[in-house]
């Protein structure tokens, strides 16, 4: 099954091709999967092993992968070409990437390799250097395809629409169950539940839930508790369309919240309108955090904040569905029309032991962004 039309398919590779001429690259070899899916559709979790997709200068595109991913591969992308590593005794895919590569007539070639990614391995890392170090040019070419990635489409734009419908539809049906007594169990459960029901997907990281002194934490963990009568929760969340993302963050508040709170929460929508204001061509992704950082300084809020305030959101794959780039001190990586950000606001104030957490997917315009979340920034009180 393919999410996008062999136009959108062509155009993609068009603009890859174009960026490897630019960079003086003969081939690419991708071992991100959100960068094998980007360009052909190819959809698999199947990255936790060896497997490389190498795309020449004119257009040609060889997967090699194992066995498992062979029927994988034909179903949901464009790729034509696959050749198979056999899992035995010994095996070492990278000679036969190798052989793959001189018959594609790449020896002594230019190529880029994606090496920051969780689809290729330190080790085989190495064992990539070892072999093709004397084969080809290797250049780094790790962020290449997610520069790319980072603008959308009108068709990319479409499903992160659709998972930012699922998000908030997540949040309508947990709502109600935000309650005293309640299993944080019960509350994942609805969410996902309602995801997939409604023809989501799987997020590319686990939900994030927390109660009373939990509600601090901005990770998974496991372990469950029942929520008490005067408590605090903590969820993060995304709606997932064809792989791609639209994450929400907030801290909910069961009873009568304290002073802290209130405080709290205002800095979190001060902070997060400020950084509205900036998060539109012509600044950068450091501009957006210095606004974000400049709302926590005056709030005396310097020690509870984090040090990076969002990301780019879009079609990515465990253990993260984060993206870049990031919103971070001194980021020079420009703001651009229709990129898909993930704003937020985290305050953790581990000394009165009080969490507040603010956050939503915008669409990035020629002016100001435009939230994909239909939910309010007010504070969520419940009983």
């Amino acid at each position: 099954m393919l999410h996008f039309s062999p136009e959108e398919f062509e155009g993609r590779k068009a603009r890859l091709i174009a960026r490897m001429a630019e960079d003086k690259l003969d081939a690419l070899m991708l071992f991100a999967q959100e960068s094998m899916y980007w360009l052909t559709g190819y959809d698999t979790f199947g990255f936790c092993f060896f497997q490389c997709l190498v795309v020449k200068s004119d257009g040609e595109m060889r997967l090699l992968t194992r066995s498992a991913d062979l029927r994988q591969a034909r179903n949901t992308s464009t790729i034509e070409t696959v050749v198979v590593w056999r899992d035995r005794s010994g095996a070492d895919p990278l000679i036969e990437l190798r052989d793959m590569l001189d018959d594609m007539d790449l020896l002594g070639a230019k190529i880029g390799v994606e090496w920051a990614t969780h689809g290729l391995t330190a080790a085989n890392g190495k064992a990539l250097e070892e072999r093709l170090g004397s084969f080809a040019s290797l250049r780094d070419a790790s962020y290449l395809v997610s520069t790319l990635r980072s603008v959308k489409s009108p068709a990319e734009i479409t499903h992160v629409r659709e998972a930012a419908r699922l998000a908030d539809d997540a949040y309508e049906v947990a709502r109600p169950l935000i309650k005293s007594g309640a299993d944080e169990g019960e509350i994942l459960a609805a969410m996902q539940s309602e995801i997939l029901r409604q023809g989501g997907d799987y997020p590319a990281n686990p939900f994030v839930i927390g109660s009373g002194p939990d509600a601090l934490l901005c990770r998974y963990k496991s372990g469950r508790t029942r929520l008490k009568e005067d408590d605090q929760l903590t969820l993060e969340w995304a709606g997932v369309k064809a792989q791609y993302h639209a994450a929400l963050i907030r801290t909910f508040i069961l009873g009568s919240p304290s002073d802290r709170h209130l405080e709290l929460h205002a800095a979190a929508v001060e902070a997060l309108e400020a950084m509205e204001k900036v998060m539109r061509p012509g600044n950068t992704f450091g501009d957006v955090f210095d606004a974000y950082a400049g709302v926590m300084e005056s709030h005396e809020l310097v020690r509870h904040r984090l040090s990076a305030c969002g990301y780019s959101l879009g079609a990515r794959y465990a253990p993260t569905w984060m993206d870049t780039p990031m919103f971070y001190a001194g980021n020079p990586a420009e703001i651009l029309p229709n990129m898909t950000l993930f704003g937020h606001v985290i305050i953790m104030d581990s000394d009165t032991g009080t969490a507040m957490t603010l956050g939503r997917t915008y669409l990035t315009t020629s002016g100001a962004p435009e939230p994909f979340s239909k939910l309010p920034l007010d504070l969520d009180l419940l009983g």
